[in-house]
């Protein structure tokens, strides 16, 4: 990607920090970039465009963290969450060094325009993420039977929020912050991490010991 488009972009996502999403304008942007307004339009044609546009970059950002990782689905049995906390980990350390990125991110997804925006978007980029969760969902169909939405609403929704919190400085940037979101957003997660066969021979026992 060209170089200009790129300090265009974190200059928006600056600003957007700065200002908020609304109250971000073009101008505060070409001022924190360096570049005349007029050059800033050479490579976005408005500021919705602009800002879909860093909302994608950073949110292709973030899929790329799942292609780096090795995954061994046989770990999932082994130890879920610990599973888990080994892809999570990586992602929630992404949004506590990118400040700017993850405020942005947070106030676009809860802004009223992300949900129309959200309904059309393709995300094939996290085609890598979504094959790690198809392996958790084999093992554990529990983890199907749950509201989908709340599932990752709770789970990377929350991860960033969290983040942001760091980078606000209302939580510590430390293993302990690190321990501790961890710790309440899987808190309920390990009822559902539970291989299905396992669930069925505990329940044969059950009707065994009972006559």
């Amino acid at each position: 990607m060209d170089d200009t488009k790129i300090r265009i972009m974190s200059a928006a996502m600056k600003a957007v920090r700065q200002y908020g999403l609304e109250g971000m304008r073009i101008q505060n942007v070409s001022d924190l970039a360096g570049i005349s307004p007029g050059a800033l339009y050479r490579y976005f044609e408005s500021k919705d465009q602009l800002i879909i546009e860093c909302f994608t970059y950073v949110d292709r950002q973030a899929a790329a963290i799942f292609e780096q990782l090795s995954f061994n689905p046989l770990t999932m049995l082994v130890d879920p969450i610990g599973a888990v906390k080994k892809l999570w980990l990586p992602y929630f350390r992404f949004w506590v060094a990118h400040p700017d990125e993850t405020v942005f991110y947070h106030r676009f997804r809860d802004s009223a325009f992300f949900p129309k925006y959200d309904r059309n978007r393709d995300v094939g980029y996290f085609s890598v993420f979504t094959g790690m969760v198809r392996s958790f969902k084999e093992v554990f169909p529990g983890l199907d039977r749950m509201n989908q939405d709340l599932l990752w609403l709770h789970i990377l929704t929350s991860t960033v929020m969290y983040a942001k919190y760091v980078a606000e400085g209302v939580l510590p940037a430390n293993q302990e912050t690190e321990d501790a979101v961890f710790q309440l957003l899987t808190s309920g997660l390990s009822a559902y991490l539970k291989p299905e066969k396992a669930q069925r021979k505990r329940g044969v026992r059950k009707r065994t010991a009972g006559g």
